[in-house]
C-alpha cells in the first residue's frame, strides 16, 4: 500500500505528525523515528519498527548460513572474555 501524503516543513525544520499517523503506528511524545534513506526518498518509521526489521533479516542471514542463536551467544561470550583478559586481565571464569 502506498499512501503518499505531503506535511510542510516548518521554520525550525521539525514536521507534526499527524495524530491519525502517530497513533496507526504507537508513535508517543518522546517515542524516537528513524529516517532511512532509500532509492525512493526516505522512510519515516517508528525506530522500534526498523531495529525489528533488522533484527528480522540478521536472523534470516544467520539461519541461512546454519549459525544457531546459542551459538551466536556463545561466539559472543568468548569474544567477552577474551577482550576482559588481553584489555584488562580479568579472567571472566574468576
Amino acid at each position: 500500500m502506498e499512501n503518499r501524503i505531503t506535511y510542510p516543513v516548518s521554520a525550525d525544520n521539525s514536521i507534526e505528525l499527524p495524530d491519525w499517523f502517530r497513533q496507526k503506528y504507537g508513535i508517543k511524545p518522546g517515542d524516537e523515528i528513524s529516517l532511512l534513506e532509500t532509492d525512493a526518498g526516505l522512510l519515516v518509521a517508528p525506530r522500534t519498527e526498523l531495529v525489528m526489521q533488522l533484527l528480522d533479516r540478521i536472523g534470516e542471514g544467520l539461519q541461512a548460513k546454519g549459525i544457531t542463536l546459542e551459538q551466536l551467544m556463545e561466539d559472543g561470550r568468548q569474544v567477552r572474555g577474551d577482550i576482559l583478559r588481553e584489555e584488562y586481565g580479568i579472567d571472566a571464569d574468576d
